[in-house]
């Protein structure tokens, strides 16, 4: 699936991904901090207003929370800010697009989104332990997750609630004006790709290397992401392979915009779900009445279009509804 796709299969798997997601905001010039991991007591709060005051009179689902969050006025988060264009810091505040989103969600709610940023591999562990109300970190909603089990299919916890509101795959990054024609993996038949060693996304390049057959296709691997992309951008490679919203951000800030561009459909498309906890089917449910809202009104669709990720749009809420 997708790098926090990928990163929520597996630990492994998920931080190779995520390497990959870092390395590819390094070229882009961005000024992001990298990790992969667990909501420590050692993460700063960083305050996401939905409004400059909390409204219960203007907000039409405040009374859909719980008492004790009604009588908080906050939703505290859990994230991991390292992620662009999804959640990442800049200039000390925790933005992105899950922080719009989540402005968007309090209007409607009448609270505040208070997100804290550690490492990932806790946050699950933070909202049992009752740290954290919600978890908005691009987490992959998946039977795992919500069950509470690892790789092998053990009960390790008791699994959380999803409330779906994204949806990404892997997409191809090519040079700005794609001019070898690529729109699909079987046109990179016969070309040469470039690709970050060790990552979901070289794994995708190998399967479509056997498909392609003797119309080979040749995979350059490096250590790094940027590297990857440099090849890319000076013609010795036709594409990189990313999670469609790192995608995204690489090909709207690398050179100004003129450096790269995401081609043809996403693959591997898989759900982000804001966590809850199962014990906490009123906030749940209250979340997911406030996103159907942002999506009706177009405030949603709004979040989205400011970070260039319009293609990952939901057409309404769901629950659980990750495989």
């Amino acid at each position: 699936m997708t790098a926090r796709s990928t990163r929520c299969t597996t630990v492994a798997k998920t931080r190779t991904s995520r390497l990959a997601a870092v390395a590819a905001i390094a070229v882009a010039g961005s000024m992001l901090l990298t990790a992969c991991g667990d909501q420590t007591e050692g993460g700063s709060p960083t305050p996401t207003k939905a409004g400059d005051t909390p409204s219960t009179n203007a907000a039409p689902l405040f009374s859909k929370l719980p008492a004790d969050i009604q009588k908080a006025g906050v939703i505290k988060v859990g994230t991991d800010a390292s992620y662009a264009p999804m959640e990442f810091t800049e200039g000390g505040k925790i933005v992105g697009v899950d922080p719009d989103i989540a402005a968007a969600l309090g209007k409607q709610l009448g609270v505040e989104f208070q997100f804290t940023s550690g490492t990932f591999d806790g946050l699950i562990t933070s909202v049992y332990t009752g740290r954290q109300d919600l978890i908005m970190s691009s987490m992959t909603d998946n039977k795992k997750r919500q069950e509470g089990l690892d790789d092998d299919g053990k009960k390790i916890g008791k699994g959380i609630d999803f409330v779906d509101y994204f949806s990404s795959g892997v997409s191809l990054l090519v040079k700005k004006g794609n001019p070898q024609g690529i729109n699909s993996l079987d046109d990179l038949c016969g070309k040469t790709v470039a690709v970050q060693r060790g990552t979901i996304y070289e794994d995708t390049f190998k399967a479509q290397a056997t498909k392609c057959g003797a119309n080979k296709l040749t995979i350059q691997a490096f250590d790094s992401d940027a590297e990857a992309q440099t090849r890319v951008k000076a013609g010795g490679a036709v594409a990189d392979l990313n999670d469609y919203p790192v995608a995204a951000y690489i090909a709207k800030t690398s050179g100004g915009g003129n450096d790269f561009e995401v081609v043809g459909s996403q693959s591997d498309v898989g759900l982000f779900g804001i966590g809850v906890s199962k014990e906490n089917t009123q906030l749940r449910d209250a979340v997911k009445e406030a996103l159907d809202a942002i999506i009706k009104d177009g405030t949603y669709a709004d979040a989205l279009k400011k970070w260039d990720v319009e293609d990952s749009a939901v057409k309404s809420a769901t629950v659980n509804a990750g495989k």
